[in-house]
């Protein structure tokens, strides 16, 4: 599947890189908005594309600010992501449109979801975050003790984000067994989407972790079009209680909870997800 990459300036001195898999001609396909992860950058999933190409998936994605192409943008929050998103869809003349989302871009898969009303026809999170401040959550429980370090480092503000960064270091324990399978299988694609998103340094990665532990300037309960939560049950990275509460405080949920996948292995329950999105 061709990709096609451009950059659309969004104000005078700033411009998100956007990934279109379709053409204007494609008008009985599916328009899916893709949110990446921390830290990748935003190009499409190319494991799903099988599976999008049997629902005529028109994949369109972009790196979130700070990431790859796109200028750094100092606070943004959740958010955000829906009047970039709008942008985005304004500028290839696309109406209404899913979003799907993994692990921090569930996050934003989310925000669009609440703040866009009618333009979303269906919101699929994987492996999300729920918001800090959610009630009766024991927010940091389950999480790995790296991943659990880097978020308080966040919640201290940017400095102490920025320090932690700076000594941080990688633990493959944050990963089920089943996460490396699928690391060392078709979901290896990550490896092409971490490392460009690193390479010009951490701007990307320490504005999400500021942004998932500040207000995130939406609130997924206003979401009302079809919402499905996937989760997996021995995600160490996002522990699915997160998913869980998700799915409990918002009306349109479905939460599909897979007992013995964790936070990457989930992702091979996404081709069955993308044929529950409504049309």
């Amino acid at each position: 599947m061709e990709v096609t990459e451009f950059d659309l300036k969004v104000d005078s001195d700033r411009t998100l890189h956007v990934y279109d898999t379709g053409t204007v001609a494609d008008s009985g396909h599916l328009t899916v908005f893709w949110h990446h992860g921390t830290p990748n950058i935003g190009a499409p999933p190319r494991p799903l594309f099988p599976a999008g190409a049997r629902r005529a998936i028109r994949w369109v994605s972009y790196d979130r600010p700070g990431y790859g192409g796109s200028s750094p943008t100092p606070g943004r929050d959740v958010g955000s992501a829906a009047a970039h998103v709008s942008a985005i869809a304004d500028s290839l003349g696309i109406g209404r449109f899913a979003v799907v989302g993994h692990s921090g871009g569930g996050c934003h898969a989310l925000a669009c979801g609440a703040l866009l009303g009618d333009r979303v026809l269906g919101v699929i999170s994987i492996a999300a975050l729920a918001p800090r401040d959610a009630e009766r959550l024991d927010w940091f429980s389950g999480m790995a003790a790296c991943g659990a370090e880097s978020l308080r480092a966040a919640a201290a503000g940017r400095a102490a984000k920025e320090s932690h960064e700076a000594s941080a270091r990688f633990d493959p324990g944050m990963f089920t067994q089943a996460d490396h399978a699928a690391l060392a299988g078709e979901w290896s694609w990550f490896d092409e989407v971490l490392g460009p998103a690193v390479a010009s340094g951490l701007d990307g990665l320490i504005d999400d972790d500021l942004a998932y532990v500040a207000p995130w300037g939406c609130d997924p309960a206003d979401i009302t079009a079809a919402l499905l939560v996937l989760h997996g049950g021995q995600d160490r990275i996002v522990p699915s209680s997160h998913g869980q509460w998700l799915a409990r405080h918002c009306r349109t949920a479905q939460l599909w909870l897979s007992a013995g996948d964790g936070h990457i292995s989930i992702l091979n329950s996404a081709p069955a997800a993308l044929d529950w999105l409504p049309r």
